[in-house]
């Protein structure tokens, strides 16, 4: 019976993390698995034989959960691209209040009686917001753009090193997200520019004339999540643990910074049908990021 349900639960985490703006990490919460998962993340080999009957569905529900949907993906960017991108602007905008709230809040230790923050610290905050922001602008140095053109057609890029190293710190940077309730990974691998290509490449595993193709281009992002996985969660904690607003304040650029590059990359559409639904499509992206983040925030206080 346990088995089947943390199968269940890895399958939702696994389709939550391949949908930009929903976390993972809030799913895995949601349903109850998050304490011992990511106390389960560990070179230790003795602690991953103990903790196989958890560890072993629930990593075969995630891989469910990822390959499962990325089918759907990968048809939606194939069919309704404008649409699509519409609706992960909305997603990226939506979380964007949450993100904020964390930036804002006072960690217990630093409440004081008119809870307001310092001067500096608020400096520090911006300092912050701008870095993130300024960070994303240049990433488009990798030539690997939000929304390649190339990858709404259904065409794989050349594998080179720039790919490789761009795939290898998304892959780190999202895995490490994934560990933080209430951030999306995938949105991070959005941002960063690699979403597409990793979820037409998981699609093109299953194509014989392009499976070594995919195989290339996903190995530097394969290696990536392990290092973020096992490397990352101690330092994500200590910055959340010892300077969460000025860590949320980064993230918080990086994402405003997402939206218009996706808004300027592909400009505002002539076709009226188009619009209407792209903006129908960004309401319910919205929608789904905002009140996603309405759940995280209740599920903290309840803890």
């Amino acid at each position: 019976m346990n088995f089947l349900r943390f199968f269940i639960a890895g399958i939702i985490v696994g389709i939550a993390n391949v949908i930009p703006g929903v976390s993972g990490g809030t799913l895995a919460v949601v349903f109850n698995i998050y304490d011992e998962l990511v106390n389960s993340i560990t070179l230790n080999v003795k602690k991953l034989f103990a903790k196989r009957g958890f560890l072993i569905p629930v990593f075969l529900g995630v891989i469910v959960g990822i390959f499962g949907f990325s089918k759907l993906i990968s048809f939606l960017y194939s069919h309704f691209p404008s649409q699509t991108n519409y609706t992960f602007t909305g997603l990226i905008l939506g979380s964007i209040p949450m993100i904020f709230g964390y930036m804002t809040k006072k960690p217990d230790y630093e409440n004081n009686e008119n809870g307001r923050f310092s001067t500096g610290k608020i400096i520090g905050l911006v300092i912050c917001f701008v870095a993130g922001f300024v960070a994303l602008s240049f990433s488009a140095y990798f030539d690997c753009l939000v929304a390649d053109k190339t990858i709404v057609h259904g065409t794989l890029p050349d594998f080179s090193v720039k790919y490789a190293v761009l795939f290898f710190v998304a892959g780190v940077i999202g895995a490490v997200a994934m560990i933080i309730p209430g951030i999306s990974g995938s949105l991070i691998m959005l941002i960063m520019g690699v979403y597409y290509i990793v979820i037409l490449s998981i699609q093109e595993l299953f194509n014989p004339q392009e499976m070594v193709h995919a195989v290339l281009l996903l190995t530097p992002f394969g290696f990536g999540v392990i290092a973020g996985l096992l490397g990352g969660a101690k330092l994500i904690s200590i910055l959340l643990k010892h300077c969460p607003n000025y860590t949320y304040a980064v993230i918080l650029g990086l994402i405003c910074a997402s939206a218009l590059r996706l808004t300027l990359y592909y400009g505002f559409e002539k076709n009226p049908v188009t619009i209407i639904t792209g903006i129908l499509c960004m309401v319910a992206g919205f929608a789904a990021a905002f009140f996603s983040s309405k759940m995280t925030a209740s599920e903290k206080k309840s803890e």
